[in-house]
């Protein structure tokens, strides 16, 4: 009886809650004439949902409008190079279609998503510098919900300059340098037993990666899927503990995670992805290690797209100088480079013959998210979402649970190749 009264209060639950997203979605449809009341997505600590948009303009002027449940707080910033408006908002769950929000007018590209604990992010890009003229919430009619207003013009090049000089913004310290404490932190997780195994869910939050061909699933969810899928094979196995370096939908900048693997005192670095090529025909794995120079033309470019994560989140990072490069570089040859080598090898040994893999699938470039100095890393991408058969397999259960055990077989024959004794 317990039981069942208990199962009954959660339908209740649940139907409580689609019917007040239900309302919120007749309020968009209806421009605001609905008053919902959704108590639930209004409690303390809930994300905020952006539950309708739209954009109109030209390229002299373009209004954007966002919907949400409740009175968001945000901040709006400028960058240049490339020069955009970002708008900082609290932990939000954007609940409208993509192509309610599709860059038109003064907007070249439209970006968002989670940066972290507590923090969401839009990253617009513009055609021509541009500036803000209006940027504010109102209250929707009768209740339902508020909107946030933007209205953009185009301003001169000398006009755009004056407002990046003016404001006090340095564009990633609340995001990049850990909005989610998760490198405060890590110095007081225990230390893992084992050999420890850093598991990297490529992508995330206001970053979704590339996009599958038929069902339009994102790479981020592919990648995290995936991930878990691995972790929770991998600490089956004696002797190995492994851990998700992103375990849910949120950005991490690329440094962040080589530097939470690190204090997590990680000994071996997986990067997965399931990127997109302009030829539908290529297909099947390909597992990277890093160089200072790719080994073709194609590892080059999925590199310099990887590369540019941070940037599409809007964080602008400073490049290093080459000496300072060079140092980088020349460690990881010297301390990891072998390492990672035989890794990728014994990863391809265990596929083949198993899983489809692209000619030559052993391949090089200078991949940022693989230059921790002490840790050997490779990067696999484990199919591409640009080909039909690759995207099936992705999202397919017997496949990854295959490729899990695969990669499991491959980090052992990997540890006992290292002469890594397996305790535990």
């Amino acid at each position: 009886m317990a039981a069942n009264s208990e199962n009954a209060r959660q339908r209740r639950d649940m139907l409580r809650r689609s019917f007040g997203v239900l309302l919120l979605l007749v309020a968009a449809f209806l421009g605001g004439s609905a008053s919902p009341t959704v108590s639930l997505a209004q409690e303390e600590g809930k994300p905020l949902i952006a539950y309708a948009a739209r954009i109109a303009g030209d390229d002299a002027r373009t209004r954007v409008v966002i919907d949400f449940d409740r009175k968001p707080e945000f901040s709006l910033h400028y960058t240049a190079d490339p020069n955009r408006l970002i708008i900082d908002l609290p932990d939000t769950d954007f609940g409208f279609k993509p192509a309610d929000l599709a860059a038109t007018g003064l907007f070249g590209a439209i970006r968002y998503g989670r940066m972290g604990e507590g923090a969401s992010r839009i990253v617009m890009t513009v055609k021509r510098p541009v500036r803000a003229v209006l940027a504010e919430v109102r209250e929707n009619d009768q209740g339902a919900g508020f909107r946030l207003v933007l209205d953009c013009e185009v301003v001169t090049t000398e006009a755009f300059v004056e407002l990046l000089n003016k404001q006090k913004w340095t564009g990633s310290e609340k995001i990049a340098g850990g909005k989610t404490d998760r490198l405060n932190t890590a110095p007081d997780v225990p230390a893992a037993s084992g050999f420890v195994v850093a598991i990297d869910a490529g992508h995330g939050g206001i970053d979704a990666g590339a996009k599958g061909t038929v069902t339009e699933v994102d790479e981020k969810v592919i990648t995290l899927e995936f991930a878990k899928i691995l972790v929770e094979r991998l600490n089956r196995e004696k002797g190995i503990s492994a851990f998700l370096v992103r375990d849910k939908d949120e950005f991490i900048s690329l440094s962040e995670r080589v530097v939470i693997a690190r204090q997590r005192g990680a000994q071996l670095f997986v990067s997965l992805h399931a990127d997109t090529l302009r030829q539908k025909d290529i297909r099947g794995a390909t597992i990277y290690t890093i160089s200072d120079k790719a080994s073709d033309a194609l590892a080059a470019s999925l590199a310099e797209r990887e590369n540019l994560s941070d940037d599409i989140a809007g964080i602008k990072i400073e490049a290093e100088s080459s000496e300072v490069t060079d140092i980088l570089l020349d460690l990881t040859r010297r301390e990891t480079q072998a390492f990672s080598i035989r890794m990728a090898e014994t990863v391809l040994e265990s596929f083949e013959g198993q899983i489809g893999l692209i000619n030559n699938p052993l391949r090089h470039a200078g991949f940022r998210v693989l230059q921790a100095p002490d840790v050997p890393s490779v990067l696999l991408e484990l199919g591409f979402l640009s080909n039909p058969r690759d995207e099936a397999l992705l999202t397919d259960e017997a496949w990854r649970a295959k490729v899990a055990d695969l990669l499991t077989t491959a980090v052992g024959r990997y540890m006992d190749s290292s002469g890594i004794a397996r305790g535990g």
